[in-house]
C-alpha cells in the first residue's frame, strides 16, 4: 500500500511539473525496449517475421523525399528510435541534466519549444540537404536518436549560462560553453563519417539553439507562439466584516516580473555566473519560471 502511494505521488510530481524531459525518456525508453524484444523473439526462433528491422525503418526519418512521403510520421517519430544501449543512456541522462538546468532559469513552455522546433526543423533540413548529391552520398541514409532536438536544447542552455561550471572526474571544474563545444565536435565526427547530411543538419540546429536564446536575451520570446489567447485571471477574495459590507481585495499579474529584469538578469547570468545574483534577483527567475 505505501509502495502504491509512494509510485502514485512520484507520477503526480514527475508529469504535474509540464516538462517534456519524463515524457521524452519514457518515450525513448519504451520504444527502446519494445524493438529489442521484437529482436529478441526473432533470435529466439518464436516469430519469422523481421519486426525489429521493420520497426527501425518506418520510425527512422528516410533521406529521399518519395520515400517519407510513404511515411511521414517519421518527421516525429526519428527522435524516439534508439538501437544502441548506450547512445540511449548518454543521451537520456544528457537531456535530464541539461533540461533541468535549463529550467532552474527558464519555464517548461520555452523548453518544450526550443525541443520540439529543433526535432522537426532537424527533420525538414534533412530532407532538403538530403537533395544534395555530395551530402546524399553517405553509407548511412536513415536518421533517428533524438540527437537533434537535444543539440538545440544543450545549445540555447550553454549559450544562456556559458560560464556554469561542472565538476568532472579527474578532469576537474570545466565550463559549460566547454563541455557543449567538446559534444558538438564530437557528434559532428561522428555524423561526419556516417552520414553527412546529419552532420550539416546538426551544424545548422546548434545555431537554431544558439539565435534562440540570443533572441530571447534581446526580450524576443519566440516560445510564445504556443501560448493561446485567453482573458487575464482576477482572483477575488472576500473579507467578511461584521457590517453587511464586504471588502475585495483585487489581485493581478502586474506583481509578476517583466521581460525586461529577466533579460537583464540573464545577461548578468552569462557574464557573471549564476551565483552572482543577488536573493532578489533569484526570486524574479524563479517566479519568472513558474509562468506559463
Amino acid at each position: 500500500m505505501m509502495a502504491q502511494k509512494e509510485f502514485k505521488s512520484f507520477w503526480r510530481d514527475t508529469f504535474s511539473s509540464g516538462s517534456p524531459i519524463p515524457i521524452v525518456i519514457i518515450g525513448q525508453v519504451g520504444l527502446f525496449v519494445l524493438i529489442h524484444i521484437f529482436d529478441l523473439l526473432a533470435e529466439t526462433k518464436i516469430i519469422t517475421n523481421p519486426l525489429y528491422d521493420n520497426t527501425v525503418q518506418y520510425l527512422s526519418l528516410p533521406l529521399g523525399i518519395d520515400r517519407f512521403m510513404e511515411q511521414p510520421w517519421s518527421l516525429f517519430t526519428y527522435s524516439f528510435v534508439y538501437t544502441g544501449l548506450f547512445r540511449i543512456l548518454f543521451d537520456c541522462l544528457w537531456l535530464y541534466w541539461i533540461g533541468n538546468l535549463f529550467l532552474n532559469f527558464l519555464n517548461s513552455r520555452q523548453l518544450w519549444f526550443i525541443y520540439a522546433s529543433s526535432l522537426f526543423l532537424g527533420g525538414g533540413i534533412y530532407l532538403a540537404l538530403g537533395q544534395i548529391p555530395f551530402l546524399a552520398n553517405s553509407p548511412q541514409t536513415i536518421l533517428n536518436t533524438g540527437s537533434m532536438a537535444l543539440a538545440g536544447v544543450v545549445a540555447a542552455t550553454a549559450t544562456l549560462v556559458p560560464h556554469s561550471e561542472v565538476r568532472l572526474l579527474l578532469l576537474g571544474n570545466l565550463k559549460l560553453r566547454t563541455i557543449a563545444c567538446v559534444y558538438f565536435g564530437l557528434e559532428i565526427v561522428f555524423y561526419a563519417l556516417v552520414n553527412k547530411t546529419a552532420a550539416a543538419t546538426y551544424v545548422c540546429i546548434v545555431l537554431w539553439g544558439f539565435l534562440f536564446m540570443r533572441t530571447l536575451q534581446q526580450g524576443k520570446d519566440w516560445s510564445k507562439i504556443m501560448l493561446f489567447k485567453r482573458k487575464p485571471r482576477v482572483k477575488l477574495q472576500v473579507v467578511h466584516q461584521r457590517k453587511e459590507y464586504a471588502s475585495y481585495s483585487i489581485s493581478t499579474a502586474s506583481d509578476l516580473p517583466n521581460q525586461e529584469e529577466i533579460d537583464q538578469i540573464l545577461d548578468k547570468i552569462s557574464l557573471s555566473g549564476y551565483d552572482s545574483l543577488t536573493s532578489r534577483e533569484k526570486e524574479i527567475l524563479f517566479k519568472a519560471s513558474k509562468q506559463d
